[in-house]
């Protein structure tokens, strides 16, 4: 967990290697779900199709649909969900229920300038996927990813209007889910501040005391 540009899927990449276990995104879930047109993909379209959010319990629903499948045996990893109270309160149930409960919540903490540094310095490879920033990770020829030499791309939502608003919803709606898994004993802080390895240092010495 964390504010848009905290690091998120930087980190996810490196847990997923690190452990083999599925990194799971609502937004990789729904568009999975449209693509093989379940019938809960196919629910979740009435609503994007709108241009509103998708219901809890039909989130909730595609989420324990991908916890079932045999990849998530050995673990799972989420990323962007929960997001409200509401969907935490709904996994923890579900979860426990299919006998794969939340072990470890990894919540990353930056300071809002540092987000804006990185959020609007933020580049994307639109071939490889690949991520840069123009102060802290430049290319190696400006504007041109080191992998396969296309052209990088801005997000159209990588301003610091658009932060201030995913800012906003992250304290309004995601804090609280913060504190509820802490009230839990799950959190673990993570300093998202610190260079890249030791982030994720931080985040395996974390992961250990699950195993042990």
């Amino acid at each position: 967990m964390g504010a848009a540009g905290s690091g998120k899927g930087t980190m996810s990449a490196k847990i997923v290697a690190l452990e083999h276990i599925p990194h799971i995104s609502t937004g990789d879930m729904f568009r999975a779900a449209l693509k093989e047109e379940t019938s809960l993909g196919l629910e979740a379209k009435k609503y994007m199709d709108k241009g509103l959010l998708v219901p809890d319990e039909i989130t909730i629903a595609m989420v324990e649909e991908r916890l079932r499948k045999d990849d998530c045996k050995a673990g799972y990893l989420l990323d962007g969900f929960p997001r409200t109270l509401a969907q935490a309160k709904s996994l923890e149930k579900m979860a426990d229920e299919i006998g794969r409960p939340l072990q470890i919540v990894l919540n990353l903490e930056v300071s809002k300038d540092l987000l804006i540094k990185r959020i609007t310095g933020r580049r994307l490879c639109p071939v490889c996927g690949a991520i840069y920033n123009t102060e802290f990770n430049p290319p190696k020829v400006e504007g041109i990813c080191d992998n396969d030499g296309a052209a990088l791309i801005q997000r159209k939502d990588d301003t610091v209007e658009q932060l201030e608003v995913r800012l906003k919803e992250h304290n309004d709606n995601t804090r609280p889910v913060i504190e509820y898994y802490r009230t839990h004993g799950l959190v673990h802080e993570i300093n998202g501040e610190q260079a890249t390895d030791d982030v994720f240092n931080q985040i395996v010495n974390a992961l250990d005391t699950v195993r042990n």
